[in-house]
């Protein structure tokens, strides 16, 4: 059987007891190791479950599959996935490969960013879409990302911006000439992330949001680290979260009062967060 397990956010103890008493008997143990990272070394995975741990790159994810897969059909085989398996289209990709070989398949689910971003203090049921954010390149600026949010602000919902990992990737010359040469690891911050969306919105000028919106910033959630920081974009596109990882999150206008109490004591400076609220929100 192919037994995809969530790890969580963190560390090597926030595998659920499911899945750590599958991965200490599966044949092989193989880590997904670019949709997310957790906030820990494989050697220390490694040391907890008492099992080596193969490190699974896009590369073979997404094109040596197989390997994995032939043998889930004779063997356990765990596929490891920080936070929860279906948190990335990859893994879904990977359960229909196994559904046409025939191979079973059981998932063990785990905390993901997906519901632990209500730690933020914004109520879960006012999220809507989730969007992605990449690095900006001279030649490449997408901006799907700004309609979705734009959904979103249109009818009042949080929107949960998910920001880019750049693991084992290739530099275009190297790719080009074929050289298995990669570039160091970059992971996008929340600075970053907040001074890409202004930019979008000088350019389209459909105000989706304002250099004066409500956000959050957040870094390694669910570790005991984690960090929040509530203000204007303007103010996050200059403001220094830490190490990885970073996420987003843009208020909506249909914030209730009891949330803003709550992010309030993140605000980077309260006086300017109570002005911009009362700017983009009011009170009735």
């Amino acid at each position: 059987m192919l037994y995809i397990i969530g790890l969580g956010l963190s560390n090597e103890k926030d595998i659920t007891v499911a899945g750590l008493e599958i991965v200490k008997k599966a044949e092989r143990v193989y880590l997904e190791a670019y949709t997310s990272i957790l906030m820990i070394d494989k050697e220390k995975l490694e040391e907890f479950y008492g099992r080596p741990v193969i490190i699974a790159d896009r590369e073979m994810v997404e094109s040596s599959s197989d390997a994995i897969l032939a043998s889930s059909s004779t063997t356990d085989v765990a596929f490891l996935v920080v936070g929860d398996p279906f948190g990335a289209t990859t893994h879904t990709d990977l359960l229909l490969r196994a559904r046409e070989l025939s191979i079973p398949v059981r998932t063990i689910h785990n905390a993901s960013i997906m519901n632990a971003i209500g730690a933020c203090g914004l109520q879960l049921y006012n999220f809507g879409q989730t969007v992605s954010m990449v690095f900006f390149t001279d030649s490449w600026r997408p901006a799907s990302f700004y309609d979705r949010i734009k959904e979103n602000r249109d009818i009042g919902l949080h929107t949960l911006v998910l920001l880019d990992i750049k693991v084992k990737e290739q530099s275009l010359e190297n790719m080009a000439r074929g050289r298995k040469i990669y570039e160091p690891p970059r992971y996008m911050t929340v600075a970053q992330c907040a001074q890409q969306m202004l930019e979008i919105e000088a350019e389209k000028k459909e105000g989706a949001y304002s250099p004066n919106t409500l956000a959050i910033g957040v870094s390694r959630l669910g570790s005991l680290d984690q960090q929040f920081v509530a203000g204007t974009l303007e103010q996050l596109a200059e403001a220094d979260l830490g190490p990885p990882l970073h996420s987003l999150v843009l208020l909506g206008k249909r914030v209730h009062e009891l949330e803003i109490d709550y992010i309030r004591a993140f605000a980077a400076d309260v006086e300017a967060f109570n002005s911009a609220y009362e700017m983009e929100h009011g009170r009735e």
